[in-house]
């Protein structure tokens, strides 16, 4: 048998070299457009929920809002596993599905069951699903270093989470940018327990004058020497000194009170539970980024470094 082909092969040796010159171009072509990954995608076909309680209790938390999500999915199609993870102020909940499931057929069913379940809720809790990611999808890891020392790491965060994470979201195959380290800008409202008892008013009051003064109100139009006029209130709070100025009440002679008369206004940042250092060199704010399904590792690579590039003076 192998000597008739080896005979065959010698008498049309025409045909064997341009089906060789063929088998040639198509494997050439083939590891061309083969995705590369550093590590082999072997990770379930998943859904992560996230909800976020803030204040709360983990058992509280497991009992009104990871038990009742957990419990729905449980008799999803297709599903395989659910597991749910509760700590302080938030949960994760993993929605496994069955091998070879379609990860956005998943992610619509999530969206759906989640959507029966809202009413279940405490009331202003909202969950959410993670990113169309797998869990290999953290391809890149940047660092944003100032050697001048003239920015401090709450500026830094405030530049990853504003600007430069929406710039790295609009690249081609990245699902979502996560900021680590540095510090959240808050700002904060510490209140004086004696004046606000003095001045008869709760920590209610102080939460809801804040938050009626934090928008903008619209009104009609005039008109005016044949021009028209919009008018509209404008409330957005952009600064420490606008949340001083808020009125949360009068005294018994109707004089207002202000938050600056009961406490004091300060920026500062969140709480953290965890911290970025890069080389041991100290305190850094950085940035992860998370390939979309489904995409080629490398070339998302590429993509992110070119963004970057496009960033640097």
């Amino acid at each position: 048998m192998i000597g008739k082909i080896i005979e065959w092969c010698g008498k049309n040796a025409l045909i064997v070299f341009i089906v060789t010159a063929l088998v040639l171009i198509w494997s050439l072509w083939s590891i061309r457009k083969t995705p590369v990954d550093a590590l082999p995608d072997l990770s379930d076909v998943q859904v992560i929920i996230f909800t976020e309680w803030m204040g709360r209790s983990p058992n509280l938390i497991e009992d009104q809002i990871t038990y009742p999500i957990v419990t729905t999915f449980l008799g999803a199609p297709k599903v395989k596993l659910v597991r749910g993870f509760t700590m302080f102020g938030m949960c994760f909940v993993s929605v496994i599905f069955q091998d070879g499931t379609d990860l956005y057929w998943a992610r619509s069913r999530a969206l759906e069951y989640l959507s029966k379940i809202q009413g279940q809720l405490p009331e202003g809790v909202t969950p959410v699903i993670g990113p169309d990611a797998t869990g290999v999808g953290w391809v890149f890891e940047y660092a944003l270093i100032d050697e001048s020392g003239k920015y401090s790491l709450q500026e830094m965060r405030s530049f990853q989470d504003w600007y430069l994470r929406y710039w790295l979201t609009s690249v081609p195959g990245v699902a979502e940018v996560a900021g680590v380290g540095g510090y959240q800008k808050e700002y904060q409202v510490e209140i004086d327990p004696t004046k606000l008892q003095a001045f008869d008013l709760s920590i209610l009051d102080i939460k809801q004058a804040i938050a009626l003064s934090n928008e903008d109100v619209g009104g009609r139009v005039i008109e005016l020497a044949e021009h028209e006029y919009a008018v509209r209130g404008r409330g957005y709070i952009t600064n420490k000194e606008m949340i001083e100025q808020i009125v949360i009440g009068t005294d018994h002679q109707g004089t207002p009170i202000l938050i600056k008369d009961v406490g004091r206004v300060q920026i500062g940042g969140n709480i953290r539970r965890g911290l970025a250092e890069l080389n041991g060199e100290g305190e850094v704010v950085g940035g992860i980024v998370v390939m979309r399904f489904g995409e080629d590792t490398a070339k998302v690579i590429d993509r992110v470094k070119e963004k970057l590039k496009e960033m640097q003076p």
